[in-house]
């Protein structure tokens, strides 16, 4: 059997020989200052996978969402139903005629607001995948189908009362969807 020279200085007991030695220290021990030393292994480093997008904590991003959507569709139903509510009051006095400016009934732009802040939620976790700076083109899509969604009935209904109706509940629709869905993603971001 043959023992290790006492003065190589790859000898952890040799290692208070060395100028610079201090027992007292942890990282001494575990320094290699011979790379492919022998005497020494150490791991090799590891490397963690890359991950693209966010960190996102689902449990929670999935709550705040299920939230945006219910307070969108009460926000959507509760505005329709006072939309409603003024007309019926307005065709009991019979000044102004009999008319309905509600094109749809009130449980539907509930739903349709639940359903849009849901594809609104998959719209800015996927921005968070593939661009460079997600936010912005979030708020550039939502504000875009916004708009579109309060000007189409404006311009399209054949009464204008429908018109003016649908838009204020879109634009009631939309607007939640868009500054509650960023606030519940980057609320449910986990920090490293």
């Amino acid at each position: 059997m043959s023992y290790p020279d006492p003065r190589d200085p790859r000898d952890p007991r040799t290692a208070h020989y060395e100028p610079g030695y201090d027992p007292n220290a942890q990282a001494y021990s575990q320094m290699n200052p011979y790379p492919g030393d022998p005497y020494q292994q150490q791991p090799p480093p590891t490397r963690s996978p890359q991950r693209h997008g966010p960190d996102i904590n689902p449990t929670m991003f999935v709550g705040g969402v299920v939230m945006t959507g219910v307070v969108t569709g009460l926000a959507a139903w509760l505005v329709a139903w006072v939309l409603r509510t003024i007309v019926e009051k307005i065709n009991e006095a019979g000044k102004f005629g009999v008319w309905n400016p509600m094109a749809r009934d009130e449980i539907w732009f509930g739903v349709v607001g639940f359903l849009c802040a849901l594809a609104a939620a998959a719209l800015w976790y996927v921005l968070q995948l593939v661009t460079p700076s997600p936010d912005q083109f979030y708020r550039w899509i939502v504000g875009l189908l916004i708009t579109a969604a309060v000007l189409v009935p404006l311009l399209l209904s054949a009464e204008f009362s429908v018109g003016i109706a649908t838009a204020i509940v879109h634009l009631v629709i939309g607007l939640p969807i868009l500054t509650l869905i960023p606030a519940m993603g980057h609320k449910s971001i986990r920090q490293r």
